[in-house]
């Protein structure tokens, strides 16, 4: 049986991934709820297909050599800590992260029991995307949330100024002519703000080979979370002003987050290409290369 599983050990992965989880059913479960009932979280539910994605873009760079069982029992016997820590002295939502966290801790320690440290070093960033499971905790989000709804009120004011629209703003309240309309954090856009960052993040793995793109290109991604959702609630605003009051409860407020995400992504065409230049062109695998640039 060992000799089987040795010829292909993707299958003593996978049935190690399945054990795990079956032994965190409950978090998991609450995870999945989480993400289906809090929009903040829904990115969630995406995360293992992504990572399975890329392993199997990846999969001919993990050589499996023999079982390396020491360092991999060390690391599940820190999640069973974890794990056991936070079963007696948190509950609820305040627990789901440090649990999701050790099963996360489980799956790598299968992962390193199978392939050892090299392999788990070549697809380091396929792994590392494990982290976007785990839910945000509640401190840190309404930090980030507030980072961002501070950023889009500054966004919306100066659409104002731009387009000479009379706003006088107090702290996250603009008071235009015919109305007032406050940036509350629910505006911050943290949903979409959080798939651009994704997906910027999958786009640097597989188009930029130096770092210093990489950090510039995240960087561009940020700011464009803030300026499409700084245009959006000021564009939001100008047409209840000055056309409809009914646009800051219609379609385009409840649904139209599509289109300013895709403004944000339309905004972010110009710095790929520049930063593009330079680096050769993709093949199917993020390795192998073609002799022609861009």
């Amino acid at each position: 049986m060992l000799s089987r599983l040795s010829a292909n050990p993707w299958w003593f992965l996978a049935g190690w991934v399945l054990v795990s989880s079956l032994l965190f059913g409950k978090p998991l479960f609450a995870l999945a709820e989480y993400g289906l009932a809090n929009d903040n979280a829904s990115h969630v539910l995406m995360i293992p297909l992504i990572v399975a994605w890329l392993l199997y873009l990846d999969h001919k760079k993990v050589q499996h050599t023999s079982f390396h069982i020491a360092p991999a029992a060390v690391l599940a016997v820190c999640a069973g800590l974890i794990a056991v820590t936070t079963h007696y002295y948190l509950s609820g939502n305040h627990a789901l992260p440090f649990l999701v966290f050790s099963v996360v801790c489980l799956w790598l320690a299968g992962f390193l029991a199978v392939f050892g440290v090299p392999p788990l070093r070549s697809v380091w960033f396929d792994l590392a995307f494990l982290v976007f499971l785990i839910p945000i905790p509640d401190r840190f989000l309404d930090r980030v949330v507030y980072f961002l709804q501070a950023g889009s009120a500054d966004m919306a004011g100066f659409v104002f100024d731009l387009t000479d629209v009379p706003a006088l703003r107090e702290g996250f309240v603009f008071r235009l002519p015919r109305l007032s309309i406050e940036v509350a954090p629910e505006c911050s856009g943290i949903r979409s703000s959080i798939a651009l960052f994704i997906l910027a993040l999958l786009v640097c793995h597989f188009s930029f080979s130096k770092f210093w793109k990489k950090v510039v290109f995240l960087m561009a991604g940020l700011l464009m979370m803030i300026v499409k959702n700084g245009v959006r609630i000021a564009t939001l605003a100008i047409l209840a002003n000055y056309v409809n009051p009914a646009f800051l409860y219609g379609r385009l407020h409840r649904q139209g987050g599509v289109v300013f995400f895709l403004l944000g992504l339309s905004l972010l065409i110009p710095v790929y290409w520049v930063l593009r230049r330079g680096e050769k062109t993709l093949a199917l695998h993020p390795n192998e290369v073609s002799t022609s640039t861009l």
